[in-house]
């Protein structure tokens, strides 16, 4: 069994308070280990600023650990993380995500997967999300530096709105296409990806999630990072619809 832990530490963010919204790209997040059965990433950030008695404190984890099975066919993955932005008046940010995923591969091509996700935001619309749901993930293109995967999902949705005491209870599909190329020469890595959720019943009211990241190795150890994220909620009613822009570039030391 081999073992992996990579930290993270970001060096520019910029709209970064519109970083977490309700959807979250969990295919930017796989790890594509071949045979290594468990793999560990981890980042941890924290910050104090106190400037003329009025203070700033800053704190994010991450976890994403990934377990395979004897086989190599079935994965478990976990991902878990925790942001909070405090001030002296207030709460500028709070909030935590954990998703937990079964993944079961029926032959090259073709896999079938599962999914918990609980998630909650003080300062978004949605303020709470807890998700169940099941569905099928294709193989589209599998070649050596270029991969392409297609999937669909039901998902259970129980979601509760800024200022509203009611939950709401919805069923949702989801839908992505992902594309990762490898470049060889420059060792750089690009990942696209865009989701597609709408209600079934009112397919106006509807999430849309794209995201394209880059991976490029400075040394064996160090490496840069840049993600671009695009974000947008439809509501279908008379809430103000949700668009968000969000730019990280970041260092990442792995050992």
């Amino acid at each position: 069994m081999k073992f992996r832990s990579i930290l993270t530490l970001p060096i520019f963010l910029f709209f970064h308070f519109a970083s977490y919204a309700q959807l979250v790209n969990i295919e930017a997040k796989r790890m594509q280990t071949d045979s290594v059965r468990f793999v560990l990433k981890s980042d941890i950030l924290f910050n104090y600023t106190d400037t003329n008695e009025a203070y700033v404190l800053k704190f994010g984890s991450n976890i994403t650990t990934q377990i395979k099975s004897k086989d190599l066919n079935k994965i478990y993955f976990l991902v878990w993380n925790y942001d909070l932005v405090r001030t002296d008046e207030k709460d500028v940010q709070n909030s935590w995500f954990l998703h937990a995923r079964y993944n079961q591969e029926l032959s090259d091509f073709f896999r079938l997967e599962a999914f918990l996700q609980n998630q909650n935001n003080t300062q978004l619309t949605i303020i709470s999300r807890n998700l169940i749901g099941a569905g099928i993930r294709f193989k589209l293109i599998n070649k050596e530096r270029t991969k392409a995967y297609f999937g669909n999902s039901y998902m259970y949705e129980i979601e509760k709105l800024n200022g509203i005491d009611q939950w709401f209870y919805n069923h949702r599909n989801s839908s992505y296409l992902s594309l990762t190329q490898s470049f060889e020469k420059a060792h750089l890595d690009l990942i696209a990806t865009l989701y597609f959720q709408p209600l079934y019943r009112d397919l106006e009211n509807h999430r849309v999630l794209g995201q394209f990241k880059a991976e490029l190795p400075l040394t064996n150890h160090i490496g840069l990072t840049a993600l671009y994220n695009y974000f947008y909620t439809g509501f279908s009613s008379d809430l103000q619809n949700d668009r968000s822009s969000t730019i990280n570039v970041g260092l990442t030391f792995s050992i």
